[in-house]
């Protein structure tokens, strides 16, 4: 079983530093080493970053070797460095950070051959190594991102989502009672996907699919951006402060909208899942839709719950790895699918799409479970507990796979939209609505 895991993990870092390697080669130096936004890292700090993780936790953590660059701990620890102040820090050059993580890599190949997987936690079922990939993969995403944000056109190509399969309208019923959330057994699962415990929900209808862009710009006309009755106090003052108009990256095309994606702008796709909204814009919509978001137990349970079985799945589809038929995922397409082009990824209750394509935003703060214990450091989940954070959960087409389960867990401020960020909607089930 250790040799099976063994090369699940060499191919995992394989396949995650290739995914790294496209981002930072489609653009010139240059370009690496600016900043496009000061929410965002110049990516070249993001290259060098993933490497020196991989060094703290593999090489001398795992491997018990000497540092291989430990006069850059600091330029490259995220806490110490605020985003907007990482430019102006003497980070390796391209050149300089290639050759760093080609360097760290090999070490790691090493140790990954003579290292015990059994035993002490950190390694046990490959765990730290599952962790550096999944961070790999994180800080992938987060270059994406980076790539929507420049003015011009990126070289990132990939085909085109596959159509709408079958129609997916309305709301699905998810029946009162207990689930059990989160796991104890999903070997990389992090410290704020544990322990798996048991919740009771009440009956509540969630949207069967994520709020198209049709459907939003239903509210945008109806003059959603303009009446404050839809808004939260906080969401309002946000609203203002901050002139939103329309979601991220829209703009005006004659009577329509037209939407710029990694550099290149076509006329906002009605079928698609809305992207670019914050927290903020998701609940004014629902509001104004006559509904709410879901809580993040509702969502989970929507996503995990088998009313037959009565077991939560690690997948809506079941508990099989995720599969080109299933879900959006991994950047093999560069947009949210139509509505409906995934069937065969759909949850038990009927719910689609709820892994890949746009992150979904829930109305609930993030925090540790019952029974949480920051495992391996205290600065992954721990730190960013607290009203200050609103959850995401779902994944996107940006996120890898290998960072993304039924019970994965994502966190931002609400004011952020530059992440690719969607929703859906819920409400309560009335009296006799569920029988």
């Amino acid at each position: 079983m250790s040799e099976a895991i063994r090369a699940r993990i060499g191919a995992e870092l394989e396949r995650t530093r290739g995914r790294t390697t496209v981002l930072t080669d489609a653009v010139d130096a240059d370009d690496l080493v600016k900043q496009h936004s000061p929410l965002m890292s110049p990516l070249v700090w993001d290259l060098a970053h993933v490497g020196n993780q991989e060094e703290l936790w593999l090489v001398r953590d795992v491997g018990g070797l000497e540092p291989v660059r430990c006069d850059i701990d600091n330029l490259y620890d995220a806490f110490k460095n605020p985003r907007k102040d990482r430019p102006s820090l003497p980070l390796l050059s391209p050149a300089e950070a290639r050759a760093y993580n080609r360097t760290v890599r090999d070490k790691v190949l090493d140790i990954l051959d003579r290292t015990s997987l059994a035993g002490r936690r950190l390694v046990a079922d490959g765990f730290a190594f599952g962790m550096i990939v999944q961070h790999e993969q994180q800080h992938d995403e987060t270059m994406l991102v980076t790539h929507q944000l420049r003015a011009v056109p990126v070289a990132l190509s990939a085909p085109p989502p596959p159509p709408a399969r079958v129609t997916v309208t309305g709301e699905v019923p998810v029946p009162a009672g207990r689930f059990s959330m989160g796991t104890s057994v999903e070997p990389w699962a992090l410290d704020n996907e544990r322990p798996a415990h048991d919740v009771d929900v009440p009956a509540f209808f969630i949207d069967a699919a994520p709020v198209t862009n049709a459907q939003y710009v239903e509210f945008i006309a109806d003059g959603g951006y303009q009446r404050r009755q839809w808004w939260t106090e906080e969401g309002w003052a946000h609203r203002v402060d901050a002139d939103l108009t329309a979601p991220m990256h829209w703009t005006r095309d004659g009577d329509g909208w037209a939407y710029t994606r990694f550099g290149v702008t076509t006329a906002v796709r009605p079928d698609e899942p809305v992207v670019h909204v914050c927290f903020h814009e998701a609940k004014a919509y629902a509001t104004w839709a006559g509904k709410r978001l879901p809580t993040e137990a509702e969502w989970e349970k929507a996503a995990r719950f088998d009313p037959v079985s009565g077991r939560s799945r690690r997948y809506p589809w079941g508990d099989e790895d995720p599969a080109p038929r299933h879900a959006n995922l991994g950047q093999r397409h560069l947009s949210p699918a139509p509505v409906g082009a995934y069937p065969d990824g759909a949850s038990p209750l009927g719910v689609h799409q709820l892994i890949g394509d746009v992150w979904e935003w829930v109305d609930t703060d993030f925090h540790g479970y019952p029974g949480f214990a920051a495992f391996p450091y205290r600065e992954y989940s721990e730190v960013f507990f607290g009203p200050r954070y609103k959850v995401l959960r779902g994944g996107s087409f940006g996120t890898d796979a290998a960072a993304c389960r039924g019970t994965f867990r994502n966190w931002d401020h609400p004011v952020r939209r530059q992440i690719f960020s969607g929703f859906r909607c819920a409400r309560d089930a009335g009296p006799g609505e569920l029988g």
